[in-house]
């Protein structure tokens, strides 16, 4: 028996929440710098503080992943966490702009650095569970489709958290300074706006899309392959947390191949997320390392914002794109040229004259992130099992949080003592990774590949 085939608006309704999961990643990403350096961080200082995130998807990923799989309730099997995720992650986007109220308890810098901590684990819990529900409810032949329907909500989401600072300023006038220093008045409505839009998104998925049940997922595979899952409220006893380690170290060959790619892959946005505020505002606005807080700092800050959400819309319309073009080059090819772009996006930083020309290096940027946010997950679904999609998801995150860990511990030393603090030789570095990412990935193994007219 094969699952049914889903239309298009099903497709997009179960990854909807994605969404508003990708508007709060784009906040953060494009403006937790921003705020951490108004709370006192130094540039060399980011990239520790931005360990968080990696550090929390280590942990969180693979843990959900396993409990998702095995865990079957009135509710359904992937839809508690991601709702459970979607809560917590709202209430630290609320809070970390407005650290600073706790600063007679503790310094702001510290408190915004936690509230970080809350909105990546709280993501992560949301995020992984979405990945397995595309999976869970598709076929081989829609799984691309699926992805990519995924990536462009992702972009849509992304593109609207980018520029949500920008438009609060140019077009409803709030400020984008705050006198007293603290974070202006744009950034901490984007962030509680981006809070409401993350819950409401992740309940039209939770009311427009039903999961499979156990008996139901047992027909589409032996029944041996689901014995773990029962149609029992709460989790099966026979899965145990330590399997996650076996599982890890039966991980199949197509996985151990795209892990390389991943890595150089997550080690190149790490270094562009963390570095594009002060690398854009020293080499093309010619601040001083030292500038956090004057009116051309926010000015830079806000056109990173108007940049980070190019690359995303690039991204979502590149994403409808991807199926046909897989299905004529391959999924590695496809993969792989569209890394090479990227990385020929990140190396023009340098040699743009001024911060308009920087779009054209976004849209490189943004063909490689909607390559990446799809390919190695059609790929990876492919060759992995459906009774341990959850599980294999979460572990193929530890080839996207560890070498964001290693370049957050290596990369603000760099910064300081081999770019003497400028930031955009950390963004070069960055290029040059995404274009290693790229030959590795023509060495991936992709056994079901779109050359099969199934798609």
């Amino acid at each position: 028996m094969k699952k049914r085939t889903l239309g298009f608006w099903e497709i997009w309704n179960m990854s909807f929440g994605f969404l508003g999961i990708q508007m709060g990643f784009a906040l953060q990403n494009a403006n937790a710098s921003r705020i951490l350096q108004i709370f006192g961080a130094d540039v060399h200082e980011l990239s520790w503080f931005w360990l968080v995130a990696p550090l929390m998807g280590l942990i969180v990923q693979p843990i959900i992943g396993h409990y998702s799989d095995n865990t079957w309730t009135r509710f359904g099997r992937r839809k508690p966490f991601f709702l459970l995720g979607a809560v917590l992650a709202s209430v630290g986007m609320i809070f970390i702009p407005q650290a600073d109220f706790m600063i007679a308890i503790l310094p702001a810098l510290w408190v915004g650095a936690g509230m970080l901590m809350i909105m990546d684990a709280s993501f992560n819990i949301a995020m992984e569970p979405f990945r397995a529900l595309v999976a869970d409810n598709l076929s081989d032949e829609q799984t691309t489709k699926g992805f990519s329907i995924q990536t462009a909500l992702i972009g849509i989401g992304a593109v609207i958290g980018s520029w949500l600072p920008w438009v609060l300023t140019n077009w409803f006038g709030m400020a984008q300074t705050s006198p007293d220093g603290s974070v202006p008045a744009n950034l901490l409505w984007s962030f509680v706006i981006g809070a409401g839009v993350l819950i409401g998104s992740i309940l039209v998925t939770i009311f427009t899309t039903k999961e499979y049940s156990p008996e139901e997922l047992q027909q589409f595979e032996d029944a041996k392959a689901h014995h773990k899952i029962t149609a029992d409220d709460g989790i099966v006893h026979k899965a145990k947390l330590s399997d996650i380690f076996e599982d890890f170290k039966k991980m199949p060959e197509t996985m151990r191949q795209l892990s390389w790619v991943q890595f150089f892959s997550w080690f190149a946005l790490f270094g562009m997320w963390v570095f594009a505020v002060p690398a854009i505002a020293q080499h093309i606005y010619g601040l001083p390392s030292t500038d956090s807080s004057s009116e051309t700092y926010q000015e830079a800050g806000n056109w990173v914002g108007i940049l980070f959400g190019v690359y995303n819309g690039i991204s979502a319309i590149f994403a409808f794109l991807l199926p046909a073009i897989a299905k004529k080059l391959s999924r590695k090819k496809t993969h792989a040229y569209s890394l090479f772009i990227g990385g020929i996006g990140l190396l023009s930083i340098y040699f743009m004259p001024n911060e308009d020309w920087l779009i054209l290096s976004m849209v490189f940027i943004g063909i490689a992130w909607a390559s990446i946010l799809a390919m190695p997950y059609a790929m990876l679904a492919g060759s992995i099992t459906p009774k341990k999609m959850g599980v294999y998801m979460g572990i193929f995150n530890f080839f996207i949080v560890v070498p964001q860990i290693i370049n957050g511990i290596i990369g603000g030393p760099l910064v300081k003592y081999a770019y003497n603090n400028e930031a955009i030789y950390a963004i070069m570095v960055s290029g040059v990774s995404f274009i290693i990412a790229g030959i590795l990935a023509f060495k991936i193994n992709d056994k079901k590949d779109l050359t099969l007219k199934h798609d």
